[in-house]
């Protein structure tokens, strides 16, 4: 079941579970803080079964007409079950409700690292096209890729 959760309390003891259990994609210590503690500003959904959480998805405002996938973490016994997309349909859904034309998601550049490899694969499965990719914004090892979607 897809939940949006308010409770600002809640939005980083949700965000710490799933970042913590997620290093091979949150390993910077300080970059899993940040979204820890800028989640309780954000629109945040997540993934309850029974009495526990395995996923979660933020999204922010970056432009008047553009919402950002910010963060999104499924725990790795529950991928491939379609949680991901059950969260982002909710988010989609969530955006063009509130009126906004465009999505993006930023991630590392396909072919850096096996692991990011499949976090590209399911934002195009999900619909979002390649936009641009910026090195200068994490680094020449982690070149950003920005991927966009209308809405």
């Amino acid at each position: 079941m897809i939940v949006e959760i308010k409770d600002k309390k809640e939005k980083q003891v949700i965000a710490r579970k799933i970042l913590e259990a997620l290093t091979e994609w949150f390993e910077v210590k300080e970059s899993r803080e940040k979204y820890i503690a800028d989640c309780v500003k954000w629109v945040f959904l997540a993934s309850k079964e029974a009495d526990d959480y395995n996923g979660f998805l933020c999204l922010k405002e970056t432009g008047k007409e553009t919402i950002e996938l910010a963060v999104m973490g499924v725990l790795k016994d529950h991928h491939r079950k379609g949680i991901g997309r059950k969260l982002f349909e909710n988010a989609k859904r969530i955006a063009k409700d509130a009126g906004y034309s465009f999505m993006q998601v930023k991630t590392v550049k396909m072919g850096m690292y096996e692991d990011y490899d499949i976090t590209n694969r399911f934002y195009l499965s999900l619909g979002f096209k390649e936009f641009e990719v910026i090195p200068e914004i994490w680094g020449d090892d982690n070149p950003c890729q920005i991927y966009v979607m209308a809405l």
